[in-house]
Formats: structure tokens, C-alpha cells, sequence
């Protein structure tokens, strides 16, 4: 199934029937070296991240009711105290030094701070999705792949380029337009930004909450994709809601060609030490209040208004605030990315 952009974007008063689409925004609350699932009480972890949504965040968040921690939110959902973090992205020059890329709006979502947007979906087929429960958490993607495979089989990770400005948020169907989709980093200068999606698995085993890597506890379909309603696996037989990041990162103050690579080559690398794309990650920490979220995916909800869950303003929602942890220059142009993270020759089989 595809959305069209007026879906993608709101523009539609309800929902394709039966299908639940959350999307919305949520601003940073920090932008630093901390990592509590994979790197859990590691001050600082080996690379930088940006991240989003519940003040609960820190080196170590306990496994447990993240929403009975967290006080306040930086998305615009007040109910979803959830984290949700990705690297971030840098552009290297010609003469070898580094800058952040920062992050800007969605269409339609003025207000929010850097940060990204934030989608839950249901299931395509209207089959039942079962919201995650207190304590879940997850990873999506390898931040140490190099080659195409893994989660690239399922349409998991893929950036695009857009020719304009603010003009995020176009397509939340599944990364398979090749015209315009890219599993790696584009090669070319992106006049508007440079939008990255990471797709999570929907199928959970139905009793952990979480496993050693993050990534056993859920899968995603055996076969087919959850956009073509694929089928989850006997060991993980619970569908879940399909959670997506969909950042747009700023490259245009980047486009000049005489500041890249003397070689040509393309000049952003994430945080990891990734110049191919292949390694595009996100975390997760569920930490919404309550069964809102099961309510919002049974009601379903569409866009960033719903009558099951309640909505704040940006204003409210960027003084949500943590102090930060990791006292370091992330934002000035760096001789090196924070942590000195080489760019690393790392294969998996696909």
C-alpha cells in the first residue's frame, strides 16, 4: 500500500480505513554521548547521538515504567515519555574538519527543535496490533554494517533527497521508490536536505521485553515486509505497531562542492564512523503513560491529533529539559567526531 503525500502529511481529515497512523514530532532534549542500551552507564559512549521525547533520559534508564520516571516530554503526544535517539549525522571537508548536521521540521510540524518525527502505524491488512508494554525496548539497524543486507531487506533504512526546503514528510510508504530512495548515502548535493527513515521490526516474541542485543526479542515478517502485511514468524507470533524515524537533516549551508572530498566522493559520515549509510541505527525506549497507545492504534488515530491521546504545544513541549552529561564541542567545526570514531571497513554476510 502507499500513502500519497496529502496522507503522509496530514492533509486528509480521517484515516485509510482500519489503519492507525500516528505521525508527530518531538524536538531534542539532548545531543551527546550517551547510550542506556547499548552502552548502559558508560560515560561518555563511544559516539554521539541525538535524541528525542521523556526528561527520564540518562546513561542508564532502570528497565521498568519509563513513563512513571519521566515528568515531561519533548514530543507533541504529553503522554508518550518514550526515547528515541539516532547518531548523528557530520559533514567532513576538504581539509578534513567536521560539522554537525542539524536537524529541521517536518512539514507542518513548526515549532519542534531539531529532533525528528516519530510515526506508529498499524496494521495494513486491519489485522490486530498489540501496543509495546512497560519496560520494551529495541534496536533497528547495525552501527557497524558497511555493505548492503540485513535490515535493507526490509525496506528498513533509506534516505532521499529532496531538490526543496521543508519538504520532509512526503512519503511514508516503504523505502522501494529507487528512483528517489537510496539504502546508502546519496552521492550527489541535496538542495533541500537530506530526509533518513529507519523502520523497526513489528513482530515480538511475546515474553521479553527486551535481549542481550536488543534485537531477539522481535523480528520482522518472515517473508514480505509489514507494508505488504507480511507474516511474523512462529518464534515472534505478536504484530506489533510499526514504529519509524523519519529525520530531515539540513545539508544545504553543505552543498558547495568545492569544500568535498578533492576525490568527489560524497562528504557525510554519522557519528559511528559510517560514510556509507549502511550503518543508520535507532534506539528505542517505550515509555508511553498507561494504554494510550493501544487506545490511539484501536481508535485509529491519524496524524499528530487524536482524541485518545493528549496533545501539547511545541512551546510546552522544548521546556522539557535534562541536564546535560557528556561537557564536550559537538556543534563547532571539530578536528575529529566526538569520540575520534574511525571510519571502519566492517562486513556482514547480507
Amino acid at each position: 500500500m502507499y500513502f500519497s503525500s496529502a496522507v503522509a502529511l496530514g492533509l486528509l481529515t480521517t484515516a485509510i480505513e482500519g489503519t492507525a497512523v500516528l505521525r508527530f514530532g518531538c524536538s531534542q532534549i539532548t545531543v551527546e554521548r550517551l547510550d542506556p542500551l547499548v552502552n548502559p552507564g558508560v560515560t561518555p559512549s563511544p559516539h554521539i547521538h541525538q535524541v528525542v521525547g521523556g526528561n527520564a533520559f540518562a546513561a542508564s534508564i532502570a528497565s521498568t515504567d519509563v513513563s512513571q520516571i519521566a515528568n515531561c516530554t519533548t514530543c507533541s503526544f504529553s503522554e508518550d515519555k518514550s526515547n528515541y535517539w539516532t547518531a548523528n549525522m557530520y559533514f567532513k571537508a576538504r581539509n578534513g574538519t567536521y560539522k554537525r548536521v542539524p536537524q529541521i521540521p517536518n512539514r507542518y510540524l513548526d515549532g519542534e527543535v531539531g529532533g525528528m518525527t516519530v510515526y506508529y502505524t498499524s496494521a495494513y491488512d486491519n489485522s490486530k496490533v498489540t501496543a509495546f508494554k512497560p519496560g520494551f525496548r529495541m534496536l533497528a539497524g547495525y552501527a557497524d554494517r558497511r555493505t548492503d543486507g540485513g535490515v535493507t531487506k526490509w525496506n528498513a533504512i533509506c534516505f532521499r533527497c529532496y531538490n526543496a526546503k521543508n519538504f520532509g514528510g512526503d512519503n511514508a510508504a516503504p523505502c522501494s521508490d529507487t528512483t528517489v530512495d537510496s539504502v546508502e548515502l546519496p552521492t550527489k548535493a541535496c538542495p533541500g536536505g537530506m530526509r533518513t527513515t529507519v523502520r523497526f521490526p513489528t513482530c515480538w516474541d511475546g515474553v521479553n521485553l527486551d535481549s542481550p542485543d536488543h534485537m531477539t526479542h522481535v523480528s520482522y515478517p518472515e517473508s514480505g515486509t509489514f507494508e505488504t502485511s507480511g507474516k511474523c514468524p512462529s518464534t515472534h507470533p505478536v504484530k506489533l505497531p510499526q514504529l519509524m524515524f523519519e529525520v530531515i537533516w539540513d545539508t544545504s549551508a553543505f552543498n558547495d562542492k568545492a569544500e568535498w572530498p578533492a576525490d568527489g566522493s560524497q562528504p557525510f559520515v554519522f557519528s559511528q564512523g559510517d560514510n556509507t549509510g549502511f550503518g543508520q541505527h535507532g534506539d528505542y525506549v517505550f515509555g508511553w503513560e498507561g494504554d494510550v497507545l493501544q487506545k490511539a492504534m484501536d481508535a485509529n488515530c491519524f496524524g499528530a491529533t487524536c482524541s485518545a491521546l493528549k496533545s501539547q504545544s511545541f512551546t510546552d513541549a522544548n521546556n522539557c529539559a535534562i541536564r546535560k552529561t557528556v561537557n564536550e564541542d559537538v556543534d563547532g567545526w571539530l578536528t575529529d567526531i566526538p569520540g575520534s570514531m574511525p571510519m571502519k571497513e566492517k562486513r556482514f554476510a547480507a
